[in-house]
């Protein structure tokens, strides 16, 4: 199957601008990973470094479940991997599969895209779980992007280690 990838508007409104972004980044994490086996998306980058794209996936879905479920929603759930909150836990994804790590992301992107469309505005908040500030849905959409835009840096190197593919 191949991953669609639309390029964001050049013209829209701040909230269609920021959907667009989003889930431009969010495709172009699947396409990095697109037509690869489990072993390939294992592969870390360089020893001791646990980083692989298949981590990045895992890793991309507890921040998409902690950003959106647990603070903007308010959910009191764990997260994917860790429940004591340690992202860099969902890096190993030493004996993960691409179906578990799929899964379970596009479950968090499906609930954050809920989340997001249900809000009222992007002026709505929730609360940070260590600091206790509030956080905007803005401020989770930017940070979220931030987050795609340097791990998918991350998956071009990963990617073109395993097969040489580059670009896009």
């Amino acid at each position: 199957m191949s991953v669609e990838r639309i390029g964001p508007p050049m013209v829209a409104e701040e909230r269609e601008m920021l959907r667009a972004f989003l889930d431009y980044h969010r495709a172009t994490l699947a396409m990095k990973a697109e037509g690869l086996s489990d072993e390939d998306l294992r592969r870390r980058s360089m020893p001791p470094s646990a980083l692989s794209l298949l981590g990045l996936v895992r890793h991309m879905a507890e921040v998409e479940r902690a950003w959106f479920r647990r603070v903007i929603n308010g959910e009191d759930i764990p997260l994917v991997w860790s429940d004591e909150g340690d992202f860099q836990v969902a890096y190993d994804a030493s004996t993960a599969t691409r179906s578990e790590a799929f899964d379970a992301w596009q479950t968090e992107v499906a609930h954050a895209r809920r989340i997001e469309a249900a809000a009222e505005s992007l002026d709505v908040t929730g609360r940070h779980a260590k600091t206790g500030e509030q956080v905007s849905l803005r401020l989770v959409m930017l940070h979220l992007m931030h987050e795609y835009a340097r791990h998918n840096g991350h998956a071009d190197f990963l990617r073109e280690a395993i097969d040489g593919s580059v670009g896009a």
